[in-house]
C-alpha cells in the first residue's frame, strides 16, 4: 500500500480543491484534478512495472532504452471512475480498457443497509496480464471485491494494482481479506472512518455527483 499524500507533493494541492466544499462545486475543475491524481499516481505504479531494453532508430542513429514490457489493462467502476479512468490512461495510453458498472442497491426498510449491484461489464480477456482497478473512492471496499469477483470471468492477472484517490481505514482492511495477495493499493489518502451511511469522513462527498451532476 502506498499513501501519497504522506509525501509533500503538488499531489496535495489537486486533492485539498476536491475536498473543498466551495471549489469542488466547479464540475469541470473537480473532473480535471481527479484527472491529475490519476496521472499522478499512474506514474508512481508506472516505476514498478517490469522493463526490458529496446532498440529506438532516430533520425541520426540507435538509443537503447528500457520500456515497460507488460500487458496492461485499465479496468473503472462507472461513472465516479471515469475522470481517473482517463487521468492514468493519458500515462498507459496502450493499454487495453475494460469498463463495470457496480452501484449500491439500498433497502427500501433501510437505507443504512444495501448490496453492491454488478450490471454492465466490457472486458477484454485478463488472463496473465496486468490489471489496473480504478475507483476514486475505496469506502466499504464492497465494490472493489464485488468487481474483481465479477472480472474473473475473464481471467486471471498475473498482477493487479489499485488506483484510488481516498479511501477509508474500513475499506482498505475489507479488500486485504478479499483480493489477492498480489495485489498492490495506489492511493492519495486515507481518511478514518465511515458515517452509518458507508461514505468516508471527511471525505469529499459522492464522486459521482461532484464531476457528472446528481443522480436520481
Amino acid at each position: 500500500m502506498i499513501i501519497h499524500s504522506l509525501k509533500n507533493s503538488v499531489l496535495n494541492s489537486f486533492i485539498a480543491q476536491i475536498r473543498d466544499k466551495n471549489i469542488q462545486k466547479d464540475a469541470m475543475r473537480f473532473r480535471k484534478n481527479i484527472e491529475r491524481i490519476g496521472e499522478i499516481l499512474a506514474y508512481e505504479l508506472s516505476k514498478k512495472l517490469p522493463f526490458s531494453e529496446k532498440t529506438i532508430v532516430t533520425p541520426l542513429g540507435e538509443k537503447k532504452m528500457a520500456l515497460i514490457d507488460e500487458k496492461i489493462v485499465l479496468c473503472s467502476i462507472l461513472r465516479a471512475g471515469l475522470p481517473l479512468h482517463q487521468g492514468v490512461l493519458n500515462v498507459f495510453d496502450e493499454a487495453e480498457n475494460a469498463f463495470i458498472s457496480a452501484y449500491r442497491k439500498h433497502n427500501k426498510n433501510n437505507e443504512k443497509d444495501f448490496t453492491i449491484e454488478v450490471e454492465y461489464f466490457a472486458s477484454p480477456s485478463l488472463q496473465d496480464k496486468t490489471l489496473i482497478l480504478i475507483d476514486p473512492m475505496l469506502a466499504t471496499g464492497s465494490s472493489m471485491v464485488a468487481v474483481y469477483e465479477a472480472l474473473k470471468k475473464h481471467g486471471i492477472p498475473k498482477k493487479i494494482h489499485i488506483i484510488s484517490v481516498i479511501g477509508s481505514l474500513q475499506g482498505v482492511e475489507y479488500i486485504q481479506k478479499y483480493l489477492p495477495e498480489n495485489t498492490e493499493l495506489w492511493i492519495s489518502a486515507i481518511d478514518d472512518k465511515l458515517n452509518d451511511k458507508g461514505y468516508i469522513i471527511p471525505g469529499l462527498g459522492d464522486a459521482g455527483d461532484l464531476a457528472f451532476g446528481n443522480k436520481l
